[in-house]
């Protein structure tokens, strides 16, 4: 039988939300009426990380985003810090959400705490959206009874990661623009400039240059195949899906990652810096070493980076130490593992690792700021070398004609 999502009045009249079992609608309305609630609003529920009807079978399933897990989390280790209960401060989160996936969330969570489940308990139902990083740290901050402060480096932890990643996609932007704009110029002269001469060349009656057949070619092959791009395109799309859906080609794709020129040091920053930020959140809210390096495992993207910190996990547990083991994996960077060691010696990884962190943070604006000034000039001359060579072909054409009539 299908959930479904209600509000209604309790005999004091406050407004209560939650989600229960039934046949139907009408089912769902008699079994509120039955509990001694006034019925104001009963829907079909969309379950977090699940859709439902019409708008799940076309658009895709509704999720919490991670914007919205974001706020919540700032809101919620705000909320907890001014002295508010956890009951309270749910209660104020729920009134606030406006998506209805982060409200049967949150309706959920907040009835397990009232029911005595601790909150990492009752986020666990919630791991897809959660992740274990977070759980993990609620569960030290429950331990150590700092539940805000917690919530509050997970926050600024959301923050720096939002910043990383909205780095480099901006730093995409640009390019992708300029690909874009490049492609449309070269379709647009193939397709309606060239055939302009083309059919002035036929009737000359004379064998024309290779270059300029090469290009007449093209852009009769576009304006009759044009729509094979689109195939080409979506095939090509799910060729790379079909690369990361299976570990072992996912292995192999990710290791050429880290061989390209400029991609790969660029790869090897943004990984160090995520692995750095998250383990070093995590010792200083208590996590030990080696159950943070299993979670921290899991936060990077890139799978020979996961796989090396695997063995290095694995050392771990026969007491070799982080700092050198990272070394024999001869993929992170010297700077990044010496200043891991002497964390090690001094007896405050924790911070060196929020210092590495700070450090490959700036690294990747540097690398990516290189990159483009690298990559805009190249991308121009390509262009201009491009559309360069079309014309000139066009124009030796035309010589050639002139010259025979001549």
């Amino acid at each position: 039988m299908p959930f479904f999502h209600y509000k209604a009045a309790n005999s004091a009249g406050a407004i209560e939300q939650g989600e229960l079992e039934a046949r139907d609608q009408a089912g769902a309305v008699d079994r509120l009426q039955a509990m001694g609630y006034i019925p104001i609003q009963v829907e079909v529920a969309l379950a977090a990380g699940s859709g439902s009807g019409t708008s799940s079978m076309f658009f895709g399933q509704k999720k919490v985003s991670q914007e919205e897990l974001g706020n919540l989390t700032r809101e919620l280790a705000t909320l907890l810090r001014s002295g508010l209960s956890l009951d309270r401060s749910m209660d104020l989160l729920l009134g606030m959400a406006t998506s209805p996936p982060l409200q049967l969330m949150l309706t959920k969570i907040r009835d397990d705490v009232r029911g005595g489940a601790a909150l990492s308990d009752a986020m666990d139902g919630y791991q897809k959206i959660f992740g274990r990083f977070y759980i993990s740290m609620i569960k030290a901050g429950e331990a150590g009874g700092s539940l805000g402060n917690v919530l509050a480096r997970i926050s600024e932890f959301m923050e720096r990661a939002k910043e990383l990643k909205e780095t480099v996609k901006s730093a995409l932007i640009y390019p992708t623009i300029l690909i874009l704009v490049s492609v449309v110029s070269i379709m647009l002269l193939l397709t309606l400039v060239v055939p302009q001469f083309s059919q002035m060349f036929q009737e000359s009656g004379k064998a024309l240059p290779l270059p300029t057949q090469i290009v007449v070619s093209t852009g009769d092959w576009l304006r009759a195949w044009w729509w094979t791009l689109f195939i080409g395109a979506f095939l090509g799309y799910r060729y790379i899906q079909w690369v990361m859906a299976h570990p072992v080609r996912r292995l192999g794709w990710d290791r050429r990652m880290l061989t390209l020129p400029l991609v790969g040091d660029l790869t090897t920053k943004i990984e160090v810096a995520r692995l750095a930020r998250t383990l070093s959140t995590l010792l200083n809210n208590g996590v030990s070493l080696l159950p943070a390096m299993s979670i921290v495992k899991e936060t990077v993207n890139n799978r020979v980076v996961s796989s090396s910190l695997e063995v290095v996990r694995d050392q771990l547990k026969e007491g070799k130490g982080l700092g050198k083991p990272l070394m024999e994996q001869g993929i992170f960077p010297t700077l990044a593992i010496h200043m891991i060691m002497v964390g090690e010696e001094t007896g405050s990884l924790g911070e060196m690792l929020n210092r590495i962190a700070d450090v490959y943070d700036r690294e990747v604006q540097m690398a990516v700021k290189r990159m483009l000034a690298l990559l805009e000039p190249v991308m121009i001359l390509g262009l201009g070398l491009i559309i360069g060579g079309i014309i000139m072909s066009i124009l030796l054409a035309i010589l050639k004609v002139n010259s025979l009539v001549g």
